[in-house]
């Protein structure tokens, strides 16, 4: 267990006044948020996070009721994953089904937020800057790079503006990285589609359809008609023909658990709704006029 878990463990029983400078000799750099808020205080915010606990005690002697701010990333160590709740709904069914498929339970840190959400804290992979993204449909978002959570013992406001406490309520050793690409993909298979296409598309012809065949065997269940039926329109368009794409990409679908009789159906489909791309001619002489001679007309 590093360093900065143990003073994230120990600072939580303190009182804000004293637990930022803590935190701050301890090597996790922290700024000043708004009491029982989530907005930085200082002009600007998280860049000015810091581990000077001399600066850091400054701060909070001149504000001490205010939250304490952490940048997640590389500057602090901790990717975090944001699991919120709100009236809209709660993203705890789909990061439950995320860390079963992608095996991503070995957090560091696991915090109860004021409005019955959940940060769970993960080791950054050195050399690795992950950026922030937010998963407006699912109620999960990502802070990696240039992002920040609020580090217990900080307090929020719920229903009513009753003020609750940032809880650590779990402690693990031997944490992992999570891939945050990773996680996007499975919770938005829209997201992952547009993002491997950009990567198809830089690839040279003659290894699209590897691509394509281990994309098809790497869709989850719920995924793997539209992975197969998306990855066929691709081969189409690319001019290959019926029996090519079912030879390519058939084996693939059969691995993630397609039958023949779907994968037959899906790929009919495709060819249906596919628009090849046209063919490139080259350019021909145009036909020259019919030369009539002033004879002929006259003996019409």
């Amino acid at each position: 267990m590093n360093t900065k878990v143990k003073a994230i463990i120990r600072a939580q029983n303190m009182l804000l006044k004293k637990a930022a400078p803590f935190l701050a000799a301890n090597g996790v750099p922290v700024f000043p948020v708004r009491e029982a808020g989530k907005s930085p205080i200082t002009k600007h915010g998280l860049l000015e996070a810091t581990a000077d606990a001399t600066k850091v005690e400054r701060w909070w002697n001149r504000w001490p009721m205010a939250n304490i701010g952490m940048p997640t990333g590389p500057t602090s160590g901790f990717d975090v994953v944001d699991v919120d709740v709100r009236e809209s709904g709660s993203g705890y069914e789909s990061f439950h089904r995320a860390v079963t498929r992608l095996r991503a339970e070995d957090w560091a840190l696991r915090v109860l937020t004021p409005s019955g959400g959940m940060h769970c804290y993960y080791p950054t992979e050195s050399g690795r800057s992950q950026p922030n993204w937010v998963s407006a449909k699912t109620h999960i978002d990502f802070r990696g790079a240039g992002g920040y959570i609020i580090l217990p013992p900080s307090v929020g406001t719920c229903d009513h503006d009753l003020r609750q406490p940032y809880t650590l309520v779990e402690v693990q050793t031997g944490a992992n990285p999570i891939d945050g690409n990773a996680l996007r993909d499975f919770l938005e298979p829209e997201w992952a589609q547009r993002r491997f296409a950009t990567k198809l598309g830089k690839q040279p012809k003659e290894a699209r359809a590897t691509a394509l065949k281990a994309w098809v065997a790497t869709r989850p269940e719920g995924e793997r008609n539209a992975g197969l039926f998306w990855a066929a329109c691709r081969m189409a368009e690319a001019g290959n023909n019926f029996d090519t794409t079912v030879e390519a990409l058939a084996p693939a679908a059969e691995h993630c658990g397609l039958a023949d009789r779907e994968i037959m159906a899906t790929v009919h489909s495709a060819y249906r709704h596919a628009r090849p791309a046209p063919a490139v001619t080259t350019p021909q002489e145009e036909p020259r006029p019919f030369a009539v001679s002033r004879q002929a007309v006259l003996a019409l």
